[in-house]
């Protein structure tokens, strides 16, 4: 009897052994999403659907060097897709690389002159002071099809902005807001323009009016705040300051944090 309690002992851990190793040979192998789709590219290597899915798995978490090299990939398979040239901008735009986003947008202008892709090379070149910013204005003004003059005059104003011409930016900024006074970024412009030019109670109040049609404007609550600083009301611009910083995504607005550090704020 002891002999077959303990033959039949063995043979349950004989089975029990058994169906864990099956058990084993079944659980297959975690495999990340980047490593997926990096063999689903491999298996399918003409998929440009699956290179932007990769991509922007990369732009996600900020891996912005290996999206781009991603692009990089995609071009060097068809160089002839403006998406493509467009979304390395974008990428070296986030990566704080202003002069091969201009060229990659260019690249995408060339291939579609699509009026959202002229608008971005028009405010890459004013921002960077290039008076081809002012060509890609007129020529969007002109073309009615493209429905965006209050943006080319926005990008008109920012160009003469950033070369001197203060008045003649504060009359394009002014231009736009006529055509729709809900235009925050033409506020915002204008208050940089006259923050610039010293006159900070002009900004406070152009400030003023763009919260009051917009109370989650954070840029606005936070080139209010500046202006409120320079003049020494120091309550006025801490409270401007929190408010840029409660409506910004997430609560994160670097430059605001900074500037209630420099007051003393913590």
């Amino acid at each position: 009897m002891r002999v077959l309690v303990l033959a039949i002992l063995m043979l349950l851990a004989l089975v029990a052994c058994n169906n864990n190793k099956a058990t084993e040979k079944e659980v297959a192998p975690v495999i990340s999403a980047e490593d997926q789709l990096k063999n689903d590219i491999k298996t399918y290597p003409d998929s440009m659907q699956l290179r932007d899915k990769l991509i922007s798995l990369y732009a996600d978490k900020g891996a912005y060097e290996s999206a781009i090299a991603t692009v990089n990939q995609a071009l060097a398979k068809d160089s002839s897709i403006a998406y493509f040239w467009d979304i390395k901008s974008k990428l070296h735009g986030f990566n704080d690389d202003t002069s091969n986003a201009i060229k990659a947008l260019e690249m995408a202008a060339g291939l579609n002159p699509l009026p959202e892709y002229l608008l971005s090379l028009g405010y890459l070149y004013a921002d960077t002071r290039n008076e081809k910013a002012v060509e890609i204005a007129d020529a969007l003004i002109y073309a009615d099809k493209a429905a965006a003059k209050k943006e080319a005059l926005l990008i008109k104003g920012i160009y003469y902005g950033k070369t001197g011409n203060e008045q003649k930016a504060i009359g394009l900024f002014d231009q736009a807001l006529a055509l729709d006074y809900t235009f925050m970024f033409a506020y915002r412009e204008k208050a940089m323009v006259q923050y610039n030019q010293g006159k900070y109670a002009e900004g406070i109040k152009t400030l003023q009016r763009a919260t009051t049609l917009q109370n989650s404007f954070d840029e606005g609550y936070y080139w209010m705040g500046r202006c409120y600083e320079k003049i020494g009301k120091t309550t006025e611009a801490i409270d401007s300051y929190n408010k840029a910083i409660l409506y910004a995504p997430e609560n994160d607005y670097a430059e605001a944090s900074d500037a209630l550090g420099r007051l003393g704020v913590k």
